[in-house]
């Protein structure tokens, strides 16, 4: 008995694997978070970043324009810690310089009719921040002393909260 193998379904078949052995390798190679990122404004209305790190470090954070295409997302201002963040709680206005951190992009002006998100990340990619989109109808409901965050549930659905702060550093972390 003579065995028969047809080229071009054994190519395709071939090329096929690669391409899932490829997708398996890259695929769930996100950054792990351990930290929650979130917005507020002091009583004189400049904008706040919020980061509470849980556990490990955040080097810094990145204010974007949402896009569902990512390769037109626009930064509007990136910032870089002197130090790094470690567990607890950091603040820092986004619109004006602020002590301990340096800002590496400078801030521009929010438009109306516009998402944002803010995230926290680390220089060697090791540990994120979940992150917290808004609006400029969003900042303006916010008071001095309230956080804006996505909070995500024990079911793992998001959804946007503004608590107070004390909330925010006593609860941020349970489900991250």
């Amino acid at each position: 008995m003579r065995c028969t193998v047809s080229w071009p379904v054994f190519r395709r078949f071939g090329s096929a694997f690669a391409i899932g052995v490829a997708l398996a390798a890259t695929s769930g190679c996100t950054v792990p978070v351990d930290a929650v990122a979130g917005i507020s404004v002091t009583g004189d209305g400049h904008l706040l970043g919020i980061m509470m790190v849980c556990g490990h470090r955040i080097d810094g954070a990145t204010l974007y324009v949402d896009s569902a295409d990512v390769d037109s997302e626009v930064t509007v201002g990136k910032w870089t810690a002197d130090r790094s963040l470690t567990a607890g709680l950091a603040t820092w206005t986004l619109d004006s310089p602020s002590v301990g951190w340096t800002a590496t992009r400078p801030f521009e002006p929010l438009t109306a009719k516009t998402t944002y998100v803010l995230y926290g990340w680390t220089e060697d990619s090791s540990w994120s921040s979940s992150s917290v989109s808004f609006t400029l109808t969003d900042r303006d409901q916010l008071t001095p002393g309230t956080v804006r965050y996505d909070d995500v549930s024990d079911s793992g659905d998001e959804s946007a909260v503004t608590v107070p702060v004390a909330e925010f550093e006593a609860k941020a972390c349970e489900n991250n």
